[in-house]
């Protein structure tokens, strides 16, 4: 007899997954038999409404969205703000008698028309032109949110100019899953595969780092409210030495937040899955199961959403900033990158035939050559202010991209290189049975947590992308990538099956000549190491530290063209992503260093001074009764004294550094600064300090 208590959760779960999502289940409840169909068979082929079903299909949607509480409906799009956006509009009509309907038609359901002039946009909307679109993507699912009084319907859309131009991430997203699908569905061709209607497409499973503190903490810190990390803060005696908190018992508080959260997002129809504590002191993990790229993002972005939300109602702050706190982990969203091919498997998977494993190998070979041709413009996917804190310390992998494969894995690239792979090393293994190819290793490798594209069986994983960005940017440039190179691989082999030459022998050769010019790529140590920076060099890796240095990548010549070639952005399109980017940079950098001059100014050099004062009062006070000289104490004076004349040097310095705008300079700046104070905070008793200190945000739970 089954556990009655199980049986409940399991029933409670299966209520509560999707609820809120108007899905193709939730459809054929509302549709009509012929609309149904249609609508599905657009979701699943990635096409567009067919116009004569959108009334039928918007008023479906608003009976099913309106039965859940909702009163308005929005677009909800992925402008390059790198948030989400949206506009509530009521169902509410007047009939004409004095009284109210409720519609939403399909013409409300497919576009929508938001100001186009106030995100930013690069240049390719200046304010006197506001007009910009908003259009359904039938492939996202529309979802409610909830709120205390009733809900929204929320229709993920897309964003383009009056143009047509790009405005948001999603556009670019879907069309560079449609050249990744053309050339994945090409090379599927020459290897017998064809299904009439078959798509091929990326997965993704973005797993999310993220802290939480106490919500009073974070109102009394106004360097967190507004920049989202701690400016200032004196590195507790002890944070994450003992790695006791990792994988540690989770605390109360902390579950009763993530049971909250699991439940919204399995009501939104988002396959949340793993938790657990990370690393740092304070920080956690959720991860969720694979979906489609596409899907994934959005959820990603209803990840981040709702983990603030929750958070709030449990009297916690969520920090889904790189670095919220220095000295310690940042936090990182790892990309879960796959590709499932138009016969529906994963083609990073070894199979169990030669056929299989040949086609393994082809697309591991093209994922080589295409991190290693493009891969300054990886590092630019994962470019950001508050990235910069993060790559190269504490877990993050450096800004050099390279490829973890695995010793096993190794092992055989370094054999089909030198014209004949005859062996594996011990492992479970796959038959390949191609000549000159050996037995495939499956799943027998260790995994390296320092590189930044590790492959880690059936998928590769991108561990550099920061907290709190969209997932979108590195998806549409690994797609891309990867379609470039998939189409110069299918070319070779179309030739020389046109030649009639031996299909296996032209695939070794491909293989052969990408492993001699790409497997410079290929590092399986340790990427923390001095020793790696320097290798790095040797081997011609590029190593962009900063976001300026990787956004004038975006301006090459060639990648211009290889965007342009497969149809995912124009050359106006990146421009003003370079634009947007590159000012977003120094607009945080700026209003960063304001809030750190400001508040060392008016809280922290205020309270130096009282204390130094109070030290200056004791020692005359007690010497005045006491002839011996209070020489530990004048000690203490001093160096209170020497740190606040650092400090107010400090301020003079970044403000000067501001003046001149040179975010380098002012980056600088900002250290020198938050260096001094964090000594005062170490010579100013706690009581008197008027920050909440690292210990206390990242102990008190």
């Amino acid at each position: 007899m089954k556990n009655r208590n199980m049986e409940s959760e399991m029933d409670l779960i299966s209520e509560l997954y999707g609820s809120n999502v108007f899905s193709l289940k939730t459809m054929r409840n509302y549709l009509s038999e012929k609309a149904y169909k249609s609508l599905s068979s657009t979701i699943k082929s990635g096409g567009s409404l067919d116009p004569k079903i959108a009334d039928e299909v918007a008023d479906a949607m608003k009976t099913w969205a309106v039965a859940k509480g909702a009163t308005h409906f929005t677009h909800w799009f992925q402008p390059l703000t790198g948030t989400t956006a949206e506009k509530h509009d009521s169902f509410i009509s007047p009939d004409g008698e004095g009284g109210v309907v409720l519609k939403f038609s399909g013409k409300e359901l497919i576009q929508g028309e938001p100001d186009a002039s106030s995100f930013p946009s690069g240049g390719l909307r200046p304010t006197f032109e506001a007009r910009g679109y908003t259009g359904w993507d039938p492939t996202s699912p529309a979802f409610i949110k909830e709120g205390a009084q009733g809900a929204t319907l929320c229709i993920p859309t897309y964003f383009i100019g009056w143009n047509g131009e790009a405005l948001d991430k999603k556009t670019p997203l879907l069309r560079s899953m449609k050249a990744l699908s053309k050339q994945v569905c090409r090379l599927g061709k020459l290897f017998g595969i064809e299904r009439e209607g078959a798509q091929a497409y990326a997965t993704l499973g973005g797993e999310q780092e993220y802290f939480l503190i106490d919500r009073d903490y974070y109102y009394d810190r106004i360097d967190l409210i507004q920049t989202g990390r701690t400016l200032f803060g004196k590195e507790p005696a002890k944070h994450q030495q003992m790695a006791d908190h990792y994988f540690g018992a989770i605390k109360s508080r902390i579950m009763d937040f993530m049971e909250d959260f699991d439940r919204e997002m399995w009501k939104l129809g988002a396959p949340v899955k793993t938790r657990h504590n990370e690393v740092a002191p304070a920080q956690f993990e959720v991860a969720p199961v694979f979906e489609q790229l596409n899907l994934a993002v959005d959820h990603n972005m209803l990840c981040m959403e709702v983990m603030q939300k929750v958070a709030e109602k449990h009297d916690l702050a969520c920090l889904l900033h790189e670095k919220p706190f220095a000295g310690i982990n940042g936090s990182g969203k790892h990309n879960n990158w796959s590709i499932v091919g138009p016969d529906g498997k994963n083609w990073f998977a070894p199979g169990d035939n030669p056929h299989e494993n040949a086609k393994f190998l082809i697309m591991l070979g093209a994922v080589i050559k295409a991190v290693d041709t493009y891969a300054e413009l990886l590092r630019v996917s994962i470019a950001s202010a508050g990235n910069d804190h993060r790559l190269g310390s504490h877990e993050a992998p450096p800004a050099i991209i390279s490829i973890f494969l695995g010793e096993q894995l190794t092992d055989i690239i370094e054999q089909i290189e030198k014209g004949g792979a005859k062996t594996s090393k011990q492992g479970g293994v796959l038959k390949l049975g191609i000549d000159s190819l050996p037995d495939l290793p499956r799943d027998a490798t260790d995994r390296n947590r320092t590189s930044p594209f590790a492959f880690t069986g059936a998928k590769f994983e991108f561990r550099a992308v920061g907290s709190n960005m969209s997932l979108a940017g590195p998806n549409i440039i690994l797609n891309t990538i990867a379609a470039e190179v998939l189409d110069e691989i299918c070319t070779d082999l179309e030739s020389a099956n046109k030649a009639k030459e031996d299909f296996n022998e032209t695939l070794q050769a491909i293989l052969q000549d990408i492993i001699k010019k790409h497997k410079k790529i290929l590092y399986n140590g340790d990427n923390y190491t001095e020793d790696w920076v320097k290798e790095a060099k040797k081997r011609g890796l590029p190593n962009l530290k900063t976001t300026p240095e990787a956004l004038e990548i975006l301006n090459k010549p060639e990648n211009i063209t290889v965007f342009e070639k497969h149809g995912v952005l124009t050359k106006t399109e990146l421009k003003s992503r370079h634009d947007v980017y590159l000012e977003t940079y120094e607009t945080t950098i700026d209003y960063e260093a304001k809030l750190s001059a400001d508040m060392a100014k008016t809280m922290i050099v205020p309270v130096g001074l009282d204390y130094q004062t109070e030290l200056a009062e004791s020692i005359k006070s007690v010497e005045s009764i006491n002839e011996t000289k209070s020489s530990a104490v004048r000690k203490l004076l001093k160096e209170v004294s020497a740190t606040l004349e650092g400090i107010l040097n400090g301020i003079d310095v970044l403000e000067e550094a501001i003046k001149a705008g040179e975010a380098k300079t002012t980056k600088e700046a900002m250290n020198g600064l938050r260096g001094e104070v964090d000594i005062l905070e170490g010579l100013v008793p706690a009581d008197m300090w008027p920050l909440p200190s690292y210990a206390e945000m990242l102990f008190v739970l």
